[in-house]
């Protein structure tokens, strides 16, 4: 078989199974690229269009087809059959222990777009919430004279966070603990990184099976998702020094971040999904 006939045939397949996408990939035709490439060998970068008419041996189209079979059978995350997900054009390995990293956060640190808030005075960063480390990691390789520190509360996670870390040869730049919160990070930090779970109950009851595949400590934020972003912020600016800052992901949480909190005026931070997901608050703008 053609490799452009057996892409064809993995893009319909997936098409007619009606999956949920939004772990790397949001359609059929890039989900089923990603899964063949990778069952294949071939870089994920491959150019489809040149490699086209490559014969594809029988073994290898039986191997396609069953990875794609199991992306349907099982509904959850590419991501979690490949044990990787690529964030801001890094790869980091993952499983079913963490999320599949996807923070906008990332691609402000990678652009820059929160510099102007930062300076000689920033030398510690705190990734709460760090997950599998992937936003630790892109915070040490953006900014290499800084110490950063990936806490989370679930112990799972931080495992996947280490081999990450360890994959990436940072070790020596970023630590990792275990903390609820901000209970055992105590500071001061320059800037504080946020993803965390902040998705209301309504949402999380609605989720498809990709989404619940993925732990629930992770997403869950309660009635109206802010249970966590509450705590954060009653402790927040006793933990940041006299210039430190605040980047919160909120995700489609505006709306109650906004009713939760209508005395804080953070900055929205633009991202590829809009101006409403990831906000800025200086210390002075934080609760005293």
């Amino acid at each position: 078989m053609l490799l452009k006939d057996l892409l064809a045939e993995s893009v319909a397949r997936l098409d007619a199974a009606q999956l949920s996408y939004g772990h790397g990939t949001d359609n059929a035709h890039d989900e089923a690229a990603w899964l063949l490439l990778w069952q294949l060998g071939m870089p994920l970068d491959s150019d489809l269009d040149a490699l086209a008419e490559q014969a594809v041996p029988d073994a290898s189209v039986q191997a396609v087809a069953a990875l794609i079979a199991r992306r349907i059978n099982s509904r959850v995350p590419a991501a979690y059959l490949t044990r990787e997900a690529w964030l801001q054009g890094l790869a980091f390995y993952v499983d079913e222990r963490c999320i599949v990293p996807r923070s906008f956060i990332a691609e402000l640190l990678m652009d820059g777009d929160i510099d102007p808030w930062l300076g000689e005075h920033t030398q510690d960063v705190l990734d709460l919430c760090t997950g599998n480390g992937s936003l630790a990691v892109i915070a040490a390789l953006a900014y290499p004279e800084v110490r950063v520190t990936g806490a989370d509360i679930s112990g799972d996670a931080l495992a996947v966070a280490r081999i990450n870390v360890q994959r990436h040869g940072l070790e020596d730049r970023i630590a990792l603990l275990e903390s609820d919160g901000l209970s055992a990070c105590p500071g001061p930090w320059d800037l504080v990184l946020c993803n965390p779970p902040y998705v209301n109950a309504q949402s999380m009851n609605a989720l498809p099976d990709e989404y619940r595949a993925e732990p629930t400590l992770a997403l869950a934020g309660g009635t109206d998702g802010m249970d966590f972003i509450r705590l954060l912020l009653r402790d927040a600016a006793r933990h940041l020094r006299p210039h430190g800052v605040l980047v919160l992901e909120i995700g489609n949480e505006r709306a109650h971040f906004e009713a939760a909190f209508p005395q804080l005026e953070p900055v929205w931070l633009a991202t590829s999904a809009g101006e409403d997901q990831v906000l800025l608050l200086t210390r002075e703008a934080l609760p005293a």
